[in-house]
């Protein structure tokens, strides 16, 4: 006996039969209506917060895109629908597959405290979902506004932070690069811009960042329109790369003028969001030149209009509101399964995320980290508000340690007690440029075994430079009882801790000297080296194996 998929006969019945299977057709709209109905009330409860902070992310610059993507995603379905209507659709069991999947990332994300992967995971379910009720072959031909629906979702913060202070080193460099082609004298220290009597600071805000990422989720939705060869879109979406940052840098060499010009209130308040909005529609107006270029490349054709290039659909089309035909023709239980695995998760979640952290062994406060390290003396440091909050920490020591014979050596001990989705811990690699200090030389270097803490292990040694002065960095992660120097294998073990011991507490660990002038890089490394020997075997009564 053959087994075959089964699907609501839409043929038109004949008039004896249609009494019996116009009211089995209608209680079953209904039952599919009435899963539509909870599926997105579950939906809503499960990435409740999730999409609390991807509300809030849509609010800040780099991500105000992000309302408008939904928006054109549910336009193009509606510009589909009648496609959708004509074509066979079998629900397909592939869906409580991805389904499946995307819960299983879901379950990442909760342990690994990322809201991206969250994000990624309700559009996994979305899709698998899908499946389930109008096929492959459906979601096939819904292809590009599904997938146009993750440019919504904003990078992990951690890749932000590195991307936005690479960006910010480029941006300051082509910045000063347009000073001095304009004839400007003006120096560079890291992020800082020196034009004499005036400093100017390329903070994070102004790295580019919200130029990049509304305008590549721009281009990708114009390339999609051009109706042009496929390597001619790929050009023009590569293209939003470097248009982004070298705008950015002729945005912030023009501010240097206007500084140097008309003073500080240039680069504040109006006057800088207004630079800002007419640098971005001067990148709109590149990347529609490129297209007109684009289109007369290898082509003997005569011209085109603009609104010919792009495909825009038709004005006019009829309101898909025939809701009884589509929903008869949706597959039943591939809905059901699928809608059954969303409901076993939300119910199981609570069980898991109660459990979470909760068994976290006893620690010291770093408040009572010793004041006097063999010859060192430390003195501590209180941190400001506005840090604390950007850090995000639970606690912290922060204190100068000197010797009568030895310059002092800086240690700063952050400690995280559990992740909070969302936030992330600074790596020194990505703060140490927001200063207007510039990284020339970064390694891991081993550090010799310590008595009572561990055999051998490597930190981070970054050599940062302002100007004539010169420090040291050592720096690494003691998460659990592993020491690492990868920010990104911090985030895979807090996943995999999360999982299988119910903890992810863990700490940076930063040591900081200055080579004095004269010094060899030699000393200050003998002064971290030392200090390292002494602070570590200390750490795990503050930081818990």
């Amino acid at each position: 006996m053959s087994l075959q998929p089964t699907m609501l006969d839409t043929s038109v019945p004949s008039s004896s039969d249609s009494s019996v299977i116009q009211p089995s057709i209608y209680r079953k709209t209904v039952v599919l209506w009435s899963i539509l109905a909870l599926v997105t009330t579950v939906l809503g409860y499960l990435y409740a917060d999730s999409l609390r902070f991807l509300g809030e992310a849509w609010l800040e610059d780099n991500n105000s895109h992000g309302p408008f993507i939904p928006l054109i995603v549910l336009y193009m379905i509606w510009w589909r629908w009648r496609a959708l209507e004509v074509i066979a659709r079998w629900g397909a069991w592939w869906g409580p597959g991805i389904v499946a999947a995307g819960l299983f990332v879901y379950v990442v994300g909760e342990f690994s405290a990322i809201h991206a992967v969250m994000h990624v995971s309700l559009w996994m379910v979305i899709v698998g979902l899908l499946v389930c009720a109008i096929g492959l072959s459906g979601v096939r031909l819904l292809a590009f506004p599904l997938l146009y629906l993750l440019a919504a979702i904003p990078p992990p913060t951690f890749l932000q932070y590195e991307l936005s202070s690479r960006l910010q080193l480029w941006s300051s460099a082509l910045g000063v690069g347009v000073l001095h082609l304009i004839g400007v004298t003006a120096y560079r220290e890291g992020n800082v811009i020196d034009l004499g009597p005036i400093q100017l600071q390329v903070v994070e805000a102004c790295s580019g960042l919200r130029y990049l990422f509304p305008l590549t989720a721009l281009t990708l939705l114009a390339a999609y329109l051009y109706r042009e060869s496929l390597w001619k879109r790929a050009v023009l979406v590569l293209s939003s790369i470097p248009i982004s940052i070298l705008l950015n840098g002729l945005r912030i060499g023009v501010i240097g003028v206007l500084v140097g010009t008309y003073g500080q209130a240039a680069a504040e308040g109006f006057t800088h969001f207004f630079e800002g909005w007419i640098f971005f529609v001067a990148s709109l107006a590149l990347l529609c030149a490129e297209m007109w270029i684009l289109a007369r490349i290898g082509s003997s054709a005569p011209g085109r209009s603009f609104a010919e290039l792009v495909g825009l659909p038709k004005v006019g089309a009829a309101l898909p509101f025939q809701i009884t035909t589509p929903a008869a023709r949706i597959a039943f239980w591939p809905v059901v399964v699928g809608a059954s695995l969303l409901a076993m998760v939300t119910v199981a979640d609570p069980a898991v995320t109660e459990g979470e952290f909760s068994s976290l062994p006893a620690r010291q406060p770093l408040v009572d980290f010793p004041s006097q390290l063999g010859v060192w003396k430390g003195v501590s440091t209180a941190m400001e508000r506005q840090y604390l909050d950007a850090l995000a920490l639970d606690d912290y020591v922060l204190a100068d340690y000197s010797a009568a014979d030895r310059h002092p050596v800086n240690v700063y001990v952050a400690y995280y007690q559990s992740p909070k989705k969302g936030r992330s811990s600074h790596s020194p690699r990505q703060c140490i440029p927001g200063g207007g200090w510039e990284i020339t030389s970064f390694e891991s270097v081993p550090i010799a075994s310590v008595p009572g803490a561990v055999a051998a292990w490597d930190v981070n040694r970054v050599v940062i430079q302002k100007g004539s002065h010169k420090q040291i960095v050592y720096y690494w992660f003691k998460q659990r009882d592993r020491w690492m120097t990868s920010e990104y294998l911090v985030k895979f073990f807090l996943f995999w801790d999360s999982l299988t011991r119910h903890r992810a507490d863990g700490a940076l660990v930063r040591l900081v000297s200055t080579v004095h002038p004269g010094e060899e890089e030699a000393s200050a490394d003998g002064r971290l080296q030392a200090m390292a020997g002494l602070v570590t075997p200390l750490l795990s009564h503050y930081v818990p194996d």
